[in-house]
């Protein structure tokens, strides 16, 4: 109760609490795209500014958007339910520790269940949680028995409070584990069925409000094409193949398992998780034993230049203004062409990333992008999940909502654009 009292005085008093910010300069990206936080060690845990903010949620204005045609059907009503969704951003995801040690080795706290009852209380509907597994293997390739109980204790702390829960592979993406060529593929293909099988294994008892991510941003990493692809290469070309391939072993191994595994919903995307990828025409579905069960994954930091591109860098923008198309066109564009591709198809599109990092304090128009971009994918009949990575202060990307170790919502205003605008 007390964290519900805390969130609705802040929402009413207009009070948002904004972090100190500290200036640092930041190395520029090498491309134009790239894991939010990733790697890097999360601040320590801000207290929030007893300044009121300088803007109230109901100052902003109502998005102004048009609903799109979304076919009534099961698997579209168990996206749409997942809105809105939060990540547990580098946490089991986090690679800079050993054995259980990972899970805070990129600065953010152990996760409780009080943590995640204040998701819930929040508003949240569905969490994904990222999952590392590469240090958490032996030579065979079988999981550790700690880590494998680690994390299905995480995964019960937001299963038993009826959270829509999305648990993945993240990254293992190295040609060690999974990398998208030719070259790759038997060792890859071995190491998605191998973890697979044992996840859903120890899940397969578990219903359908439990969803496999098959991969988290598959790519060629190191490549030139890593974020980006020309389809008139032969190595983008094959990568999207191989791709394709290693998310049907998946597929087909969740499938052979046994239990619920044989009718869950199944997630798939396109390298680096890109809406372009899963749009081509050389991009194509797995064949499931199971009908309308797969859900396309798609991450969008869009605009870039506002989202999620450093303010160092040249082009970097830090305003937004929903009432403008120059900030809300790309939205508008890629969001149209995954619901011509694949809502007025009746398969369900999940956003399950997205964010708009702080720029030296610029919360309203963080906040109407907020409200802009979950009211027209909800428009859409994609629901979305903001990437929360716990980072506050320092010139990284600060994509933090929920300060975990007080467990205080450090930006109301954010929070209640997600909520309001995700139906």
């Amino acid at each position: 109760m007390k964290i519900i009292v805390l969130f609705l005085a802040l929402i009413l008093l207009a009070a948002s609490c904004a972090p100190s910010v500290q200036p640092s300069e930041e190395n520029p990206s090498p491309s134009p795209v790239i894991i939010p936080w990733e790697g890097k060690p999360s601040p320590k845990p801000v207290e929030p500014s007893p300044i009121p903010s300088p803007i109230g949620f109901e100052n902003i204005p109502v998005p102004d958007v048009t609903r799109l045609e979304i076919p009534d059907t099961e698997p579209m009503r168990f996206a749409m339910a997942m809105a809105p969704g939060w990540n547990l951003g580098n946490t089991l995801d986090a690679t800079g520790g050993a054995g259980l040690a990972n899970e805070t080795s990129w600065g953010n706290p152990k996760t409780t269940q009080e943590i995640i009852d204040a998701v819930k209380e929040a508003g949240f509907n569905s969490i994904r949680i990222p999952v590392t597994w590469h240090k958490h293997v032996d030579g065979d390739l079988s999981i550790s028995a700690e880590w494998m109980d680690r994390v299905q204790e995480v995964v019960d702390y937001a299963y038993r409070i009826e959270l829509t829960v999305i648990i993945n592979i993240h990254h293992d993406d190295h040609k060690d584990y999974v990398y998208p060529d030719s070259e790759h593929y038997e060792s890859s293909s071995r190491y998605v069925k191998r973890i697979w099988e044992q996840v859903a294994e120890r899940f397969k008892e578990y219903g359908e409000r439990l969803v496999f991510e098959g991969l988290n941003e598959p790519r060629l990493k190191g490549h030139r094409f890593e974020w980006w692809q020309d389809w008139n290469s032969e190595e983008c070309v094959d990568a999207l193949d191989v791709l394709c391939r290693l998310q049907q072993d998946f597929v087909d191994t969740v499938r052979a398992s046994g239990g619920n595994n044989g009718t869950r919903y199944l997630m798939v995307c396109g390298l680096g998780a890109n809406f372009d990828s899963v749009t081509h025409d050389l991009y194509r579905l797995p064949e499931d034993t199971a009908e309308d069960r797969i859900l396309i994954s798609v991450h969008a930091y869009t605009p870039f230049s506002f989202a999620l591109q450093s303010s160092s860098e040249n082009g970097s923008v830090s305003e937004f203004d929903m009432t403008e198309n120059r900030s809300t066109r790309d939205i508008d564009h890629f969001m149209d062409r995954l619901h011509t591709k694949y809502i007025t198809n009746g398969i369900p599109v999940v956003i399950g990333e997205y964010g708009a990092r702080d720029k030296g304090g610029n919360l309203r128009s963080r906040v109407e992008f907020a409200a802009y971009y979950t009211a027209a994918a909800a428009a859409r009949g994609m629901p979305c999940i903001w990437w929360d990575n716990g980072g506050f202060s320092g010139g990284g990307e600060n994509f933090g909502l929920l300060e975990r170790r007080g467990m205080i919502w450090m930006y109301p205003d954010i929070v209640a654009a997600l909520v309001t605008y995700a139906k």
